[in-house]
């Protein structure tokens, strides 16, 4: 078996870095969030959603999440029915296209938004703080 040396094990040891500042900042937007009912993927969807679609009334397709959000599609569906259950979004399939669905934040999904979004923010801030030093 050959031992990595030199740029290789370098390399190595930055992409572990990397995933190990990712898990840490994700359990810890977890732990942040949890008592507002959401967690750290729960919350990225409806960040990007209130980025992709701003205003009330404005939609995002789901197909735009899915390269933006660390999840299967699979699994980003599940989240999003989730979601909607909790009332925080909603779905519509496309009348152009009946295999593509159209998401977009219910008022109150606006609202969770706003009031879990400095707490998201703090973490990022703490937790990214902390991986340059």
């Amino acid at each position: 078996m050959a031992v990595k040396t030199g740029e290789g094990a370098r390399l190595e040891e930055r992409w572990r870095d990397i995933l190990a500042v990712h898990a840490r900042t994700m359990c810890e937007i977890d732990r942040a969030l949890h008592p507002h009912g959401l967690g750290a993927s729960d919350f990225e969807v409806l960040d990007i959603l209130s980025t992709e679609a701003p205003a009330e009334g404005d939609q995002c397709r789901v197909q735009n999440l899915v390269g933006r959000v660390h999840l299967s599609q699979s699994a980003l569906s599940r989240l999003i029915g989730r979601l909607e259950k909790e009332g925080l979004v909603e779905r519509k399939v496309c009348a152009e296209d009946r295999r593509g669905v159209w998401v977009s934040l219910t008022r109150r999904g606006r609202e969770l938004h706003a009031e879990v979004l400095p707490l998201q923010r703090g973490v990022l801030e703490r937790m990214l703080a902390e991986s340059s030093d």
